[in-house]
């Protein structure tokens, strides 16, 4: 057992078995379909993990930007945080596709190729109606978002409303949602899905590069992409993508209530509005009990912040990331369930200790030899 307060035992504690969640899921459909169906009748163990996942983006994300002071740095830990392994696991994706290992999804061969990568590679595959390489990156989309979100908040001084923007959001969530059900970014627009993400990318590099109001604009600029493509390209319906949204929001305002910035009156508002508006965007009894369990697992969680967790599950939560990335290839390479899930934790350890780990080491050199922040 030990405490850990600078890594934050506690979330590790709550994201490792987010993900394992995840892949019981996926698992589940793969090798026991008819004994998974009754499962996810009840509960959908997998949106109870990616649930987790956004709570704890919520919690920790704009509290890293605050910490750092600095966007560019931000970004930069961002990019050396996600992209390797991102990029590593979509090219042994596509070598393992050509090997006859396993076949891609028919919908990849739909759109131009340099219009499916520049998606996937921007993360913004989702909210632009376009095919994913891996098909659990869709959740990316909306850590991109939030983050593009945060940023802008950030730069104009207006982070501190954490709890107020969960409330909105969830309000528009469901007035949105009722008018708008389906995406209005078209699955044939290429344009679009080319023009949009390089937006994002001109948005993040004039961010993290410029200084003063051009800075700012940028941000702003950002932020509103984010917040856009969120409202009219949300692949699942607009009430379900912005109630994500509101929920990263809602961790926020816990973070915010535990420094001591807002009441915890407030914080609890605001959750609680956005439980009560995400329970129903989407009909179906097991969403919604996920939901709920997914933000009490959260709060218990915090709760228990101060306790000590065993070791082997902060360090599951420390793998999360592969975890999650990677079983959906290993669920087509490995079609037995004992050697699938013996394999996995052990083949996630390594990736995280010789992509992850090494990449998150170059990002914080790169960030500690930068210059100091304006």
């Amino acid at each position: 057992m030990f405490r850990a307060p600078a890594r934050l035992a506690w979330l590790d504690a709550l994201r490792g078995p987010a993900a394992l969640a995840v892949t019981m899921h996926h698992a589940g459909w793969t090798f026991a379909p008819d004994l998974w169906a009754e499962v996810d009748r009840r509960i959908d163990f997998g949106s109870w993990g990616v649930f987790v996942f956004f709570l704890v983006s919520g919690y920790i994300i704009p509290a890293s930007l605050e910490r750092r002071g600095d966007v560019r740095a931000f970004w930069t830990g961002r990019a050396f945080r996600l992209l390797p392994l991102l990029v590593s696991a979509c090219c042994l994706v596509l070598l393992l596709a050509l090997a006859g290992v396993l076949t891609l999804e028919p919908q990849l061969a739909e759109r131009p190729l340099p219009v499916v990568a520049l998606g996937n590679l921007t993360m913004l595959q989702e909210l632009l109606n376009l095919p994913a390489v891996i098909s659990v990156t869709w959740t990316l989309s909306y850590e991109m978002a939030f983050y593009l979100i945060s940023v802008a908040l950030f730069q104009v001084r207006q982070a501190g409303r954490s709890a107020e923007i969960a409330v909105v959001l969830a309000l528009v969530a469901v007035g949105l949602g009722l008018l708008v059900p389906q995406t209005m970014i078209g699955g044939r627009d290429d344009v679009a899905a080319v023009l949009l993400p390089v937006a994002v990318v001109a948005a993040i590099a004039v961010t993290a590069l410029g200084h003063g109001r051009v800075r700012t604009a940028a941000a702003v600029a950002g932020g509103l992409l984010g917040l856009g493509l969120v409202i009219l390209g949300s692949r699942a319906g607009t009430w379900q993508g912005v109630i994500i949204l509101a929920t990263m929001f809602a961790g926020t305002a816990v973070h915010r209530a535990e420094q001591g910035a807002i009441p915890w009156r407030t914080a609890a508002v605001a959750v609680a509005v956005v439980l009560g508006c995400g329970l129903f965007a989407k009909d179906e009894p097991s969403w919604a009990s996920a939901i709920a369990l997914a933000y009490g697992a959260f709060g218990l969680a915090f709760a228990l912040r101060r306790r000590a967790f065993p070791r082997w599950l902060a360090r599951l939560g420390v793998i999360s990331f592969s975890l999650y990335l990677l079983h959906p290839i290993l669920l087509h390479v490995i079609p037995n369930p004992v050697l699938y899930f013996l394999a996995l934790i052990p083949l996630s350890a390594m990736t995280y200790r010789l992509i992850e780990a090494p990449a998150q080491r170059l990002g914080k050199r790169l960030i500690a030899g930068g210059p100091e922040p304006r």
